[in-house]
């Protein structure tokens, strides 16, 4: 079975940021990932991280103003200045907590710019992007998500990430495959691995319907885990659900399907 990281925006949120690094440790996780670490200086996460002896292994680029209803601004034309000054402080965060992946949002379109001039720019932030990260040893990955969650955001399915990967021809991209919003925007969750697994770096999971735990929804998740091992994914999987009712009670499902967490 591959190796489960709690992400620590979803989980443990009734202690602030800081005290879920402990908290995932006490239940047992060795890896995790989050949104954003940029409110707490790169030395301090890394203090809680080696604290508990966790390994973060995905965290986002800066993404605009989330609090103000930005989803990414990667594929935004009139942003394309703030988007790689947000590269050059993900590059110095990442060095400092030895992340090994590092996921780039598109962001929802901008009124007045048409598609292709959105496209045009995500491939050109992209190169740039990537080009800065392969400079430390980082992989970038590129993310979709559905259109229901997040209305007007610019890559909804995986062939779209696929498409926008070819034309920027770099190294070391690679799409972060997310089974919930797969299944809510194409289904076919484990053709798609079994077509593209070699672009896939990382993969996030919710079930579908509701964002919740594994065991909650309509999705076979242990028929997807055990594909993972026959396909042969090393990779993590990242928990990126909404417990229910709380953290702790929603872990039952991962000694049930017979998954690690170290």
């Amino acid at each position: 079975m591959p190796k489960m990281a709690a992400n620590l925006t979803m989980m443990f949120t009734d202690v602030p940021f800081l005290e879920r690094f402990p908290a995932a440790k006490q239940a047992g996780f060795k890896y995790v990932e989050f949104l954003f670490p940029y409110e707490h200086p790169a030395e301090k996460v890394k203090e809680v991280l080696g604290k508990n002896d966790l390994q973060v292994i995905n965290f986002n680029l800066p993404c605009g103003n989330w609090a103000g209803g930005d989803r990414g601004i990667g594929a935004s034309p009139n942003r394309v200045e703030e988007f790689r000054a947000g590269v050059k402080t993900a590059v110095s965060y990442a060095k400092v907590l030895g992340t090994p992946r590092l996921n780039c949002l598109a962001g929802k379109m901008v009124a007045g710019f048409s598609r292709e001039e959105h496209k045009k720019t995500l491939v050109e932030n992209l190169r740039f992007a990537a080009d800065a990260l392969k400079e430390i040893g980082v992989n970038l990955i590129v993310e979709h998500i559905n259109p229901y969650d997040i209305p007007g955001f610019f890559l909804n399915r995986v062939q779209e990430v696929l498409d926008v990967i070819a034309e920027v021809n770099r190294p070391k991209l690679y799409v972060q495959y997310d089974i919930y919003h797969a299944s809510r925007t194409e289904g076919n969750l484990a053709q798609i691995m079994r077509e593209h697994l070699a672009q896939i770096d990382h993969i996030q999971i919710a079930d579908n319907p509701g964002r919740h735990q594994p065991g909650t929804g309509e999705i076979n998740f242990p028929f997807l885990f055990a594909e993972m091992d026959r396909l042969g994914y090393k990779g993590y999987v990242g928990l990126e659900y909404v417990p229910s009712p709380d953290t702790l009670k929603s872990l039952g499902w991962i000694k049930e399907y017979g998954c690690q967490l170290a």
